[in-house]
């Protein structure tokens, strides 16, 4: 638990972050609601995705590894994200959902290439 707790920290605060940067951008009141309103919905998928990595790999898929678990986690994040958002009546335009498919997939997928690639890196010395 120790080593996979941080790993979701990550995931976490990278989701709020996603959030927090939307909401900033349309300007939108109500900070702290209105950042939880937001990111609930992702964070459920967040959670679902952790869930299926577990269920689908076991101890054969790190966390921290692009392939399968961050993929997974990934899609799990915003397909779940979405659904939450549909079932809640909050929005899911398409661009919505392009827009987040990009940012999601760069930061979920995005910290786990630059972890690999150092700890490739550390290895190699």
């Amino acid at each position: 638990m120790k080593k996979v707790l941080p790993i979701l920290l990550v995931d976490v605060v990278l989701v709020v972050v996603f959030c927090a940067i939307g909401r900033r951008s349309h300007d939108e009141a109500n900070a702290v609601t209105g950042l939880l309103t937001t990111a609930w919905p992702f964070l459920g998928g967040l959670a679902l995705g952790w869930i299926a990595n577990e269920a689908l790999y076991r101890d054969k898929a790190r966390p921290a590894s692009v392939v399968p678990a961050g993929i997974v986690i990934w899609f799990c994040t915003l397909v779940g994200g979405m659904l939450l958002r549909v079932v809640s009546g909050q929005g899911t335009a398409l661009s919505f959902i392009l827009v987040a498919g990009i940012v999601l997939a760069v930061f979920l997928l995005g910290w786990r290439a630059i972890y690999a690639a150092v700890a490739r890196r550390s290895a190699a010395r």
